[in-house]
Parts: structure tokens; sequence; C-alpha cells
């Protein structure tokens, strides 16, 4: 099988044009030699990828007929990515996870609210009438 249809069926990447993309990009090895996307992969080989910035290291241990379940993958390969590669993958997602749980969307008015009260940005305080807000804004646009 094609290395580039591989990574799709073992869904490592989301389409077979993605995957063919980062094999263009030299983003994917086979052992220690970067491969073109018609390469025929065999079982027991070690393909390395760079994917997020982390090299991940996978070894083929069966070759699917098509794409497969993402609870089959685990028969076709085994991830052999090295421990520090893993530890760098958990504390990026930790520090972009520090604010909102993910998932949990755009902030809401209250939050909104809440971070205005804690940053002391507060423009109600400052203009009681909208039309000297903008009178202001359109005395500083004619005076240049």
């Amino acid at each position: 099988m094609r290395i580039d249809k591989f990574l799709w069926s073992i869904r490592f990447y989301k389409t077979r044009s993605v995957a063919a993309e980062e094999i263009k990009k030299n983003r994917v090895s086979v052992g220690t030699s970067v491969v073109k996307s018609s390469k025929e992969v065999k079982e027991g080989d070690v393909i390395k990828i760079r994917k997020n910035q982390i090299d991940y290291q996978i070894k083929v241990i069966q070759i699917p007929k098509s794409r497969i379940g993402a609870k089959l993958v685990s028969l076709h390969i085994k991830d052999v990515t090295d421990r520090e590669q893993l530890e760098l993958l958990k504390m990026r997602k930790l520090s972009q996870d520090y604010y909102r749980i993910r998932g949990e969307g755009r902030p809401t008015k209250k939050d909104r609210r809440d971070m205005d009260d804690y940053v002391g940005n507060d423009l109600s305080s400052e203009f009681t009438d909208w039309d000297d807000f903008f009178g202001e804004a359109d005395n500083d646009n004619n005076e240049n």
C-alpha cells in the first residue's frame, strides 16, 4: 500500500491529499530516508512523522485493506514515539487550556463583564452620551 494511503487509512491524517502534502514537505520518512507518496509500506517498517512540532514514530504491524475505524488502529500500528516527545505534546496541550476548558466556547456576557471589572476597562463610566463619544472621534479626524 502507498504510504499516503496508509497514513490516511490509519487515521493519522484526515484526508489522503493532506497526507500527500505532508510527504511532499519532507515531514514523513521511513527509516532514515525521506520518501515520496508512491513509496510502498511493508510490515515492520518504522515511519517517522513530524506533525505539530512533534516527531512521531510508528511501527507497521499489519497493512489494512482500506480505511479503518479508530478502535482498530492499534491492530495495525504500534506507537514507538519517544517519551520526551509525548511529554512535550502534553505540556503544549496544558499550556493552551489554562483559561478555558476545551469546548467551552466563546466568553459569555458575564465572563466579559467579569474581565472588564478585573482589568478596569469600563467605557460606560467615561462616556455617558454616545453623541459625545462619536463626536470626539470625528473632531480628531477633522484636525488631521
